[in-house]
């Protein structure tokens, strides 16, 4: 699906896309003189810069080889939460008598009609991120491979682009772990398992990361038996372990099958089916499956660009850049996936408005001065802002921390979901957040609220002046801040408190 402007299948829906994304019978314009900015990749970083800046009075270009939206519209975010909406619909299902609702046997997900689903709604969305709107924006469009010809020029299908200023977004790809047989036996990966339209009957999933993880129970709610492959002992490997625990519980109760702690030694294809040979704590088994959907690796997309001559460095991990998004060469900038560690579609939008100032405005803006939140859209959710205690003690940091598990809380044991919790740590001895996770069915909503008291460096105190609805999820977060409250209820306070009272008698 990288390669040209062909989405599978071709339905009404995907030519929709592709009218939108890449219009075959789009005509690249002339160029200007110069530009302000000239965007190679129109992902979210790259669409995010372009509409900023020429909406501000830039004159800018947009150089996309591909589909415009890049992973996030075509093979990301949007396609992944269509189809775990769909899934969600049979968690409720599965745990419907709990609540008292019988549902009658044999209720399934009907494969075809949810990938169509996600097909029609991602070529509506596709509408935000096309060619012409973007031309509408002022923005001349190029679609085509884009390589630097000098440090200040950039050339697309024979026409040659001038400018002052340049930004490469071209984002990152997923790679497969280099497992012996693996490409001769054939996988799937975010960029073409959007294209299914049967239900593979066995999936194998390589790598507990959020898309191994997101995935895997998606797929097994609609039907299909799923191994989970992980080669650490646990899943969601740089999350909080209580939060990792809470989630592979509710994996098991849905029936994935969780291999963790193991080593793929070799893959190999026999007729229709694939046999994974496997090692764990010394002993080999074999695993036979349909389909293997990789959800581990990414690699930045930095070929074919001639690096070199614009003299911008790069490393295996990306392109090159300082605090403020600059490259090696002072007149190039980049932004999202391809020179960030946070690879989400939000911390490319944000990084594009930093560019945005300092490239055209002179402006001295810090990718160090962000606060990133990000979720994993498992069920329960993993939300996640700033530090772990881990972090904060690597740095010499003492932290206090607290805790508010949903089954003390009146909304989750009414909603039956009592699996998860609120952790927020603060610097010892002080209300200042450093750093929270949420497992809550909508911790990502939940997990704003924090990020905002922590950009506008409000404490738990303030937290717990604020009046939350009754009842609410949420509500945990306010309990939180009460219990870091009763903290500062010392013995002293106390025995102060209590005189005072005495003498109002």
């Amino acid at each position: 699906m990288r390669h040209g402007a062909e989405v599978l299948p071709r339905d009404e829906h995907n030519r929709l896309l592709v009218s939108n994304a890449h219009p075959p019978d789009w005509e690249n314009p002339e160029p200007a003189p110069r530009y302000n900015l000239v965007v190679i990749g129109a992902g979210t970083a790259g669409l995010v810069t372009a509409a900023g800046a020429a909406g501000l009075g830039a004159r800018v270009a947009l150089i996309e080889k591909h589909l415009l939206g890049g992973d996030c519209l075509n093979v990301g975010c949007v396609p992944s939460k269509c189809v775990i909406r769909s899934s969600r619909v049979l968690g409720e299902i599965q745990g419907a008598s709990a609540l008292g609702v019988q549902v009658p046997q044999g209720t399934a997900a009907d494969f075809a009609a949810v990938m169509e689903r996600m097909r029609r709604l991602r070529a509506r969305i596709s509408h935000h991120d096309s060619v012409r709107r973007f031309q509408g924006l002022g923005v001349d469009v190029f679609l085509g491979d884009a390589q630097f010809t000098g440090r200040d020029t950039v050339g697309v299908n024979g026409k040659t682009l001038r400018f002052s200023g340049a930004v490469i977004a071209t984002g990152t790809r997923p790679v497969a772990p280099p497992i012996p047989g693996l490409t001769e036996a054939g996988y799937l990966t975010n960029e073409t398992v959007f294209s299914l339209t049967e239900l593979p009957r066995r999936l194998a999933v390589i790598g507990a990361g959020p898309i191994g993880c997101e995935l895997s129970q998606a797929f097994r709610r609609l039907g299909a038996e799923v191994w989970l492959l992980e080669a650490q002992p646990q899943i969601l490997t740089r999350e909080d372990r209580d939060a990792a625990e809470v989630l592979q519980r509710a994996f098991v109760r849905d029936g994935v099958h969780l291999v963790l702690g193991c080593k793929i030694l070799k893959v190999e294809r026999r007729g229709p089916e694939t046999l994974i040979q496997l090692e764990r704590d010394g002993s080999q088994r074999g695993l036979t499956v349909d389909e293997i959907l990789v959800g581990a690796g990414r690699a930045p997309n930095v070929e074919g660009l001639n690096l070199e001559a614009a003299g911008v460095g790069y490393t295996r991990d990306g392109v090159q850049v300082n605090d403020h998004l600059q490259t090696t060469n002072p007149r190039i900038y980049a932004a999202g996936d391809i020179c960030l560690p946070h690879k989400f579609t939000h911390t490319a939008d944000a990084t594009a408005r930093i560019v945005i100032q300092n490239a055209l405005f002179l402006g001295r803006k810090k990718v160090s001065t962000l606060v990133i939140p990000w979720c994993t859209y498992t069920d329960p959710e993993v939300a996640h802002v700033g530090m772990y205690e881990a972090d904060a003690l690597a740095r010499g940091i003492a932290v206090d921390t607290f805790v508010r598990p949903l089954r003390e809380v009146d909304r989750a044991i009414a909603d039956g979901e009592e699996d998860g919790f609120v952790k927020v740590h603060v610097r010892k001895g002080t209300d200042r957040i450093l750093g929270a996770t949420i497992v809550a069915r909508h911790a990502g909503e939940m997990l704003s609220e924090i990020t905002v008291a922590m950009v506008g460096n409000l404490g738990l105190k303030t937290i717990a002046n604020v009046i939350h609805p009754y009842p609410t999820q949420a509500e945990a977060i306010r309990q939180v801040a009460d219990a870091y409250n009763r903290t500062r209820l010392t013995p002293w306070v106390k025995k102060l408190f209590s005189l005072w009272l005495a003498w109002r008698r």
